[in-house]
């Protein structure tokens, strides 16, 4: 759906001109000429973001500004002043205000100041989403596995979370980086405030340095008003930097120094304000070789890896293949209303046996692909993708720890099975090739806990 955007003012030259503009970058516009008409409006869906002038005919536009605030928070503000009215604009940008816009104004300074805008406000409705999948799974704070190596990174999480501490996250792309970086904000003090994501690679070089640090009007060409960095914006929250190692050399510098000295200067200011943030980074490079190499300054690497992290391939932990395959299964049937609800043992097999190059990522678009695609009401491996039939695609082999018995070893076959298949004992029987009496035999003796086609129960 298409942003909407409220325009509230009198003026009808005004209304007309905002209108014309976000008309034609795609956005849906309602506009309104006083407060009442205005609160009729905002009766309705909630808007993403309003243009509203300060002198309206039935009142201040703060009342309007706080109204607004009160009921939809999250809905961003721009507010339209003439010139010299500085008083009652601090006034609303106190109030909650997103930025101002001085009339007259210029199509590129509205446009400018949407997009900024529609940015911020995207930022904290992926915040919200985000927080609520790791309050609904506080466990595992929504990084699924049981495999040692994510056991240790959940521990990690609930004990460094609650401080300070600079985090470095390394890994293979797709296997989550970003997940943990977001369970570090939401298990802290943090919380509540801004968590700003940028991808070190994805900007421009020469744009980076404005956007993390921002800038004063005349500081270059084209700088026609005040632009406050992304890391300005975090203002008490978590900055994840993604692939930091793609930083230039001379902002690795600059950052730095503000990590050392909690102090930023915009571009083209001469003046220095203290900021408070947390920073999480994340790499899919060698940062041993970087260093090497020089294209990671040393003191830097110090400084943002205080608690390091390393998310396991997905290669390394297939025993979490089960888990993620059908939460995603979940997922994806109940997005493209299907009724699928397991996977077949055969397309498990196949599962299990890929090597998953491009890890959790990959697994996802696969079983969304197979969700899509499947005919019957369980996934098969007709309905799994090419790539996971060809030839390195390879036998699955169990690893089996050292030392272990044969009783042992069946046990753990069990109680993994049983758990996969969320205690189905006739499904776990028709895996293991087992008879259902010889099974629960086995369970009984084990001491192992399952259910019926439909209960949980104790075996007797």
């Amino acid at each position: 759906m298409p942003p909407r955007i409220l325009v509230v003012d009198d003026e009808r030259s005004i209304s007309d001109a905002l209108g014309m503009i976000l008309s034609q970058l795609g956005h849906h516009v309602d506009s309104a000429k006083s407060i009442q008409e205005a609160t009729e409006l905002l009766k309705g869906a909630p808007y993403d973001l309003i243009f509203m002038d300060l002198r309206l005919p039935d009142g201040s536009g703060i009342d309007l500004l706080s109204h607004v605030k009160s009921d939809t928070p999250y809905t961003e503000v721009v507010v339209m002043t003439a010139h010299g009215s500085l008083e009652i604009t601090i006034e609303a940008i106190k109030r909650g205000a997103f930025y101002y816009l001085e009339k007259p104004f210029t199509p590129h300074q509205v446009t400018t100041l949407i997009e900024r805008a529609l940015q911020f406000e995207a930022i904290k409705r992926e915040n919200r989403s985000l927080k609520n999948a790791i309050v609904s799974d506080s466990d595992d704070f929504g990084i699924i596995g049981r495999h040692p190596k994510m056991r240790q990174i959940h521990a990690v999480i609930r004990t460094a979370a609650p401080s300070d501490a600079s985090v470095l996250i390394e890994g293979e792309s797709g296997t989550g980086k970003e997940l943990i970086a977001v369970a570090f904000h939401f298990q802290s003090p943090r919380a509540e405030f801004p968590f700003t994501r940028i991808n070190c690679a994805a900007i421009p070089h020469d744009l980076m340095e404005s956007e993390l640090f921002g800038y004063r009007k005349g500081a270059f060409t084209g700088a026609d008003r005040d632009k406050r960095g992304l890391i300005e914006a975090t203002g008490g929250g978590t900055l994840l930097l993604d692939e930091i190692a793609e930083m230039p050399l001379h902002l690795q510098t600059k950052l730095l120094r503000v990590l050392q000295e909690r102090k930023l200067r915009r571009l083209g200011d001469e003046n220095e304000m203290s900021i408070d943030f947390r920073l999480v980074s994340s790499t899919n490079r060698d940062t041993a070789q970087m260093i090497r190499e020089g294209t990671l300054r040393k003191d830097l690497y110090f400084r943002i890896s205080t608690i390091k992290v390393k998310a396991p391939p997905l290669r390394e932990r297939l025993d979490d293949v089960p888990l993620l395959a059908n939460r995603f299964l979940e997922q994806y049937a109940e997005k493209y209303k299907k009724r699928i609800r397991e996977i077949s043992t055969s397309a498990f097999s196949l599962l299990m046996s890929y090597s998953w190059p491009g890890n959790v990522r990959e697994l996802e678009s696969v079983i969304e692909h197979a969700v899509l695609f499947a005919t019957e009401d369980k996934l098969t491996p007709d309905s799994l993708p090419e790539e996971l039939h060809g030839p390195q695609n390879g036998e699955y082999r169990c690893v089996i720890p050292p030392y272990m018995t044969m009783d042992e070893i069946e046990r753990e076959a069990i109680a993994q099975t049983l758990e996969r298949t969320g205690g189905n004992v006739k499904k776990t029987a028709e895996i293991l090739n087992y008879h259902r009496p010889r099974l629960y035999r086995k369970m009984k003796t084990f001491g192992l806990r399952g259910g019926t086609e439909t209960d949980s129960t104790i075996v007797p």
